[in-house]
């Protein structure tokens, strides 16, 4: 299972609880490679469902991304990474897709100006907000993602492969990404698309900024309104709940989910 979001200087957990129902004979927690809280739960028995029911209050610190501070030679694009970085983000600057026909480069291209440098929030920003303006969001409750040239042949896809399409998009650029899992606030009265599941986003790395948070399904810059669970170089990692369960042929194996993000006064 991973329910409970990272913390760091930006959110807080302050209380949190855990019920799952049939109890589990064993439960664990650990940190997997990337820092993710990972809870392990074994059983004994037969049950007709399980049930998992994770409640988290936290403190949540909104950033504004448009104004955070950069290395000078960082902030017009193209630029570099300290080589001591660059031997931890190299992995997160590879394709994971194939694109025989260079459809994600011309499109990430479009954003890198042709007449003199480009800026390096401009180009990030004018991505992500192009991703909300020019796509159609779909609910799709299958598992996996669309290819990112599929994405754009389509036109629409879902917040996981919005996020997607922009993590190859970026890195076909140079620019170190991974991909976040984790839940959505929706204001009241707002207009936020991925509420009510879990939502996807991504992070990039920046020099002198670090890893900036970008929801190109909402054209979201910065880290408002998002609660950050699970952070990996690919979205097949950081899948929220899975396991294996032994049954009769007939047993049918549906889920719900429901996520459910409420401001305090």
């Amino acid at each position: 299972m991973m329910l409970r979001p990272r913390e760091g200087h930006d959110q807080r957990i302050l209380e949190e609880r855990l019920d799952i129902d049939p109890m589990p004979v064993d439960m664990r927690w650990l940190h997997d490679v990337f820092g993710n809280s990972v809870g392990i739960a074994r059983f004994e028995g037969r049950a007709r469902e399980l049930r998992v029911a994770s409640t988290i209050r936290l403190d949540h610190t909104p950033t504004n991304a448009l104004e955070y501070p950069m290395e000078r030679d960082a902030e017009t694009y193209p630029f570099s990474y300290d080589l001591d970085d660059l031997a931890d983000l190299a992995r997160s600057i590879e394709r994971q897709y194939p694109d025989p026909d260079r459809e994600v480069d011309r499109w990430a291209r479009q954003f890198v100006r042709r007449d003199g440098p480009t800026g390096t929030r401009e180009l990030l920003t004018g991505m992500t907000n192009a991703i909300r303006q020019r796509f159609a969001y779909i609910v799709r409750p299958e598992r996996g993602v669309q290819m990112p040239a599929q994405t754009l042949a389509m036109n629409s896809g879902t917040c996981r492969d919005f996020a997607v399409l922009m993590i190859e998009a970026v890195r076909s650029l140079g620019i170190a990404a991974r991909f976040v899992s984790g839940y959505l606030h929706v204001p009241r009265g707002g207009s936020r698309l991925g509420g009510g599941a879990t939502h996807a986003w991504l992070r990039v790395y920046l020099p002198g900024a670090g890893w900036v948070e970008l929801d190109p399904t909402n054209g979201i810059i910065g880290n408002r309104d998002l609660i950050r669970v699970a952070v990996a170089r690919d979205h097949r990692h950081v899948l929220p709940l899975h396991g294996t369960w032994i049954g009769f042929p007939s047993d049918s194996l549906g889920m719900t989910v429901e996520v459910d993000v409420t401001a305090a006064e």
